[in-house]
């Protein structure tokens, strides 16, 4: 049986597995899709998550559930427009010289949270607070600051050590209320902003207030695919986006209580090497694992609607690729990566060992592409651990290969920050401890292009692909925005247009 045979099977069994659970605890599989009528209306907006947040302190958040969240809870100075270009949010700027940036808080700025209102001094406060937190992954971006000016309560100005036209576009921390700063206030566990949505409590769900219309989001974590589904068709669940098999997303679209929307995404999904090891630091070696690879069959198998092959970490659309010629793509030719393989002097098979995450979706595509590589002469043993567990072993260097998806990416300094020789974690993201002279030059150029020319030829990473977006909501709901990046700024401005019986 070929592996996609094998793998939609497999979606299928779980699918009924999970539904003879919910027949085993009174529930009827004929009926699963109707909502209960026993409870009372609940108000309340439900968002199910694969993964929830880790850290709501904006100055430590790097995973994608934590980024997403805080975008609600918090404002930045700057933010972006649909080509990536940095615009202005909370405050508008101009270059008075090339090592100082003046910052000006524009119009209307809503108060904390905790009624503070924001000023030029929490603009100063969280940036200098960076600077004393070493643990803190965002802080090696801001070490050229010299020092921080406020002019008055609106206006402050930022010094550099050394110029950096790309400055402005880096000043997407949230701001934080100076007097809780001074505080050591836990921002990571009780976060305090300016954003639309408001903390309200984080126990067993995170439970999230609109400022504007008190209306009540929570978001809960259902790491299983087919429960989440299970929960929306009855009910219990108001709202997915993302995180699950094309296979169920074309089943939604067929319920009639279920509205889905979809667009081409914008993150960036990769495969991550250690290329400290002894084999993966070969580039013939990296070379075969990319013609290792069918990326086309593998979007076109598993992928959700408007997913898109890959060359680089920013997409085509971005201001720095509009125009530029595209970069070449490594093709699936099994026979050319076992020759390279051979070549490099590599004993067949090569043993690799794989981590993921225990995501059903990322569990499915690692399994694919154990089944392509071992025709090319690898044997990829994969490892599937909770979130926590391998987020961590990525950091610390506890890997071969790894799978990631880079989310929200805007800027071009991303490729100094995961492939810099001096970026390896906690200074940055270059996990994989890559370094080459070559590629430090042109970034340190902010030649972008020639940049990821390089990259692409020296494969740090090998690029897969681009997820196309979706969301799936209940037919109560409306008003849902959907972003390319996934984010969901959506629950800024959704709605409950009406009130079922649960």
């Amino acid at each position: 049986m070929c592996i996609q045979k094998k793998v939609i099977l497999y979606l299928i069994v779980l699918c009924f597995a999970a539904l003879g659970i919910y027949k085993l605890n009174g529930f009827s599989q004929t009926h699963f899709s109707k909502p209960r009528t026993s409870t009372p209306p609940q108000q309340e907006i439900v968002f199910a998550v694969a993964q929830a947040p880790l850290n709501l302190d904006p100055r430590y958040a790097t995973d994608a559930a934590s980024e997403r969240v805080n975008r609600l809870l918090y404002r930045a100075l700057v933010d972006f427009d649909a080509s990536s270009k940095p615009t202005a949010d909370l405050a508008s700027w101009q270059e008075v010289n090339p090592t100082q940036y003046r910052f000006k808080l524009s119009g209307h700025i809503a108060p904390f949270h905790n009624g503070e209102s924001l000023s030029a001094h929490d603009i100063a406060a969280t940036y200098a607070s960076l600077a004393k937190l070493k643990d803190s992954p965002h802080a090696a971006e801001f070490a050229n600051i010299s020092r921080i000016q406020v002019l008055n309560a609106s206006t402050v100005d930022f010094y550099l050590t050394q110029p950096d036209k790309q400055f402005a576009a880096k000043l997407i921390i949230g701001i934080l209320p100076k007097s809780l700063i001074e505080k050591q206030h836990d921002f990571a566990h009780m976060p305090v902003g300016n954003g639309a949505l408001k903390i309200v409590s984080w126990q067993n769900k995170l439970v999230l207030e609109r400022i504007a219309d008190h209306q009540k989001i929570s978001l809960i974590e259902v790491k299983d695919p087919t429960v989440r589904i299970l929960k929306l068709l009855r009910g219990e669940v108001d709202l997915l986006q993302g995180d699950l098999p094309p296979e169920l997303v074309k089943y939604l679209q067929t319920q009639p209580d279920i509205a889905v929307n979809t667009s081409s995404g914008s993150n960036f999904s990769y495969l991550g090497f250690n290329l400290q090891d002894a084999d993966l630091k070969n580039l013939a070696v990296r070379q075969a694992i990319a013609h290792a690879i069918d990326r086309d069959a593998i979007i076109r198998l598993a992928m959700v609607k408007d997913s898109r092959a890959a060359t680089s970490i920013l997409p085509p659309e971005h201001y720095t690729n509009i125009g530029q010629t595209a970069l070449t793509s490594y093709d699936y030719n099994p026979v050319l990566a076992k020759k390279l393989l051979q070549q490099a002097g590599i004993n067949l098979p090569l043993k690799l060992v794989y981590k993921t995450s225990t995501d059903a979706q990322r569990v499915r595509l690692a399994t694919i592409m154990q089944a392509q590589m071992a025709k090319a002469g690898i044997d990829l043993e994969i490892r599937s651990l909770d979130w926590g567990t391998f987020f961590d072993d990525i950091k610390q260097g506890k890997f071969q290969l790894y799978g990631l998806t880079w989310v929200g990416i805007k800027t071009p300094e991303i490729y100094a920050k995961a492939f810099g020789a001096q970026n390896t974690p906690p200074n940055g993201f270059n996990r994989g401890r890559y370094a080459d002279a070559e590629l430090d030059r042109l970034l340190a150029e902010e030649n972008w292009l020639a940049a990821s020319r390089r990259i692409q030829q020296q494969l740090p990473y090998i690029p897969l692909w681009y997820e196309g977006q979706f969301v799936a909501m209940r037919k109560v709901l409306a008003g849902y925005t959907l972003k390319a990046d996934g984010a969901w700024d959506g629950l800024a401005e959704v709605k409950k247009v009406s009130v079922e019986k649960r």
